[in-house]
């Protein structure tokens, strides 16, 4: 039995998702935001936390600032405690030297979310939102 021979033509290589491959990107803004990190560690034995901070948010993705250098894995939650946003799935894209990563969520979050988010926030970009009571 020989091995099938790679095809770089091949059909499933045509595959692509609306979220990676084809979306609007969305403009980042500055945030300063307390995070919480989840994730599970060997295996499925534990659940391991870590403090990180929102740097950078959009409905897509954002730069969270991690405090010391510790292996995440590619798949991890996302909380936002201070603006009530618990649990949003992220994959992990890229990280930085400078103790920043890059992740995607696997959800768009939407700007009922990210307004809150900024209500929240400690940057100074975002002093004079406020939060709609009536739309919580």
């Amino acid at each position: 039995m020989s091995a099938a021979p790679s095809n770089k033509n091949h059909f499933l290589n045509k595959e692509e998702s609306f979220m990676y491959d084809r979306e609007a990107r969305y403009k980042m803004e500055d945030t300063m935001n307390a995070g919480r990190i989840e994730y599970t560690e060997k295996a499925i034995l534990n659940m391991a936390q870590r403090r990180c901070d929102v740097l950078r948010i959009s409905m897509s993705g954002a730069v969270l600032g991690i405090l010391t250098q510790y292996n995440l894995p590619q798949q991890f939650y996302l909380d936002i405690p201070d603006a009530r946003i618990m649990k949003v799935g992220c994959l992990l894209m890229r990280t930085n030297a400078n103790n920043t990563i890059e992740v995607r969520f696997l959800r768009l979050m939407t700007q009922k979310e990210l307004d809150r988010i900024f209500v929240f926030s400690t940057h100074p970009n975002h002093r004079d939102r406020t939060l709609n009571v009536r739309s919580w």
